[in-house]
């Protein structure tokens, strides 16, 4: 193992105005655990040691309340704020509520990372094998290299019966590199044909079959060399735009554009899960209460 153990950053600033509420606290088995309890439960078990948590000060001591007592003794925990202010003051506008986009809020940990590490959503359960594969990856890792990685997923394997989704649409190489990822914002099945919103907001159809991103990547501290000047730059061209975001795989384009670094698209057999919608929330329930019925989690996780 080269370094220190990989952190694990979690992206948790979100508002879920889909689902209707913060999906990030929100419980899904009788003992009370949410689905980041899962994701800490199994990154812990892979050998992570440091968890970043990126939310709101809106709900710090909510989230303190939830997870500082679970993690005492276990790991290092950081808090990282991503705040519609946290943005050079000339690009700040009144009216905007929505955050800036996954892309913004990681750099918004740059000074809290100095170790390799993966990043996830707050509201999607990816299972324990995919945390082993990435922390393989991570600790096979110098922490100089611009060598990252991303979990690949099937699109028909992430779909919700309730509505659209938003994905990351992969094109990968055949020595399993990624070579593309544009952020689609809008996925969903239109009378029996999968499709997604193009550039000019005409729907276009897209293969089931296709490779996505579920916001689940692995990267060194040199991730961070490239985001500030393309956030500006994003800055610059949205500023005037109330619901534009950031997203990762913006940058991350942006990053096999200049041939320094290259993504290595994972695989594993976990099963992942998750919640757009509030009309989810009963499926998940069920698949996570089947788990620990199968004994591959503890009735109680902590």
């Amino acid at each position: 193992m080269i370094g220190n153990k990989p952190a694990l950053v979690i992206l948790a600033a979100g508002m879920g105005s889909r689902y209707g509420g913060l999906k990030q606290m929100d419980v899904f088995t009788p003992e009370g655990d949410t689905i980041i309890d899962f994701s800490i439960y199994d990154a812990l078990q892979a050998g992570f040691g440091k968890f970043v948590f990126i939310i709101r000060k809106s709900f710090e001591k909510d989230f303190r309340a939830l997870f500082d007592k679970k993690l005492k003794g276990k790991a290092e925990v950081v808090y990282v704020f991503q705040e519609l202010d946290s943005v050079p003051e000339h690009y700040i506008n009144p009216d905007r509520t929505k955050p800036w986009g996954t892309g913004h809020a990681l750099l918004m940990a740059e000074n809290a990372i100095s170790e390799n590490f993966a990043v996830i959503n707050a509201d999607d359960f990816y299972g324990a094998e995919a945390f082993k594969v990435m922390a393989t990856f991570l600790n096979e890792k110098s922490k100089d290299s611009y060598h990252f990685s991303m979990m690949g997923y099937a699109l028909k394997n992430t779909l919700s019966d309730n509505g659209y989704v938003s994905r990351g649409e992969c094109a990968v190489d055949k020595k399993g590199y990624l070579k593309t990822v544009t952020e689609r914002t809008h996925i969903e099945r239109i009378k029996g044909e999968l499709v997604c919103k193009a550039g000019n907001e005409a729907f276009v159809p897209i293969d089931e079959n296709t490779t996505v991103s579920m916001n689940f990547w692995g990267f060194t501290p040199k991730y961070f060399e490239f985001g500030e000047s393309l956030f500006i730059t994003f800055l610059e061209e949205n500023k005037n735009q109330l619901k534009a975001e950031f997203y990762i795989p913006t940058l991350v384009s942006e990053i096999l554009k200049s041939d320094k670094a290259s993504v290595q698209v994972l695989k594993s057999d976990a099963q992942w899960f998750g919640v757009t919608y509030q009309e989810d929330k009963a499926m998940v329930q069920s698949a996570i209460v089947a788990l620990k019925e199968n004994g591959a989690y503890p009735k109680q996780l902590w």
